[in-house]
């Protein structure tokens, strides 16, 4: 993809917008927390250098799920950007896909031991998982456009 700014503004535009840290350790570390109190003034969190960036979302509480990783290099007097959007930690993908099925079995197998339980709880924990469920898949495929059109946005890249 192409981007109507030079190598130098892009490197300065990057270098304004972001708060340098690596990404995959934002949310590892104990003292994260205390960035609550920091407020966000860029929007973006990560790493760059003069042809490459790992760049994720900078925000305080919620965990993010992707990075826009990529590269960038100038070719023919036009800036040239190449860029993939992937998930942090693999691990968390594999949570939100997996943890609903769990959950499900394992509240079910609980009140199943139970002995005479009303139809309301179990209605009730089931529609809380479903639609806990769909609001996370939900979630997380709007975090990952976001990202894209915030980095699009800001860095004016022609699709």
């Amino acid at each position: 993809m192409k981007s109507k700014l030079e190598a130098t503004e892009f490197r300065n535009k990057i270098k304004s917008n972001t708060v340098i840290g690596n990404p995959k350790l934002k949310y590892i570390s104990p003292f994260w927390l205390f960035r609550i109190f920091e407020g966000i003034s860029k929007p973006f969190y990560g790493n760059f250098d003069d042809s490459t960036f790992r760049l994720t979302i900078n925000t305080a509480i919620l965990p993010t799920f992707y990075t826009i990783k990529g590269n960038y290099k100038t070719a023919n007097r036009t800036l040239n950007i190449s860029y993939t959007i992937e998930p942090t930690h693999k691990l968390s993908i594999i949570w939100i896909k997996y943890f609903p099925i769990i959950a499900f079995v394992l509240a079910n197998s609980v009140l199943i031991s139970q002995e005479k339980i009303p139809l309301q709880v179990y209605l009730f924990f089931n529609l809380f998982i479903v639609f806990s469920t769909f609001y996370t898949k939900w979630r997380t495929k709007q975090e990952m456009k976001n990202l894209e059109r915030k980095f699009n946005e800001i860095f004016e890249i022609i699709i």
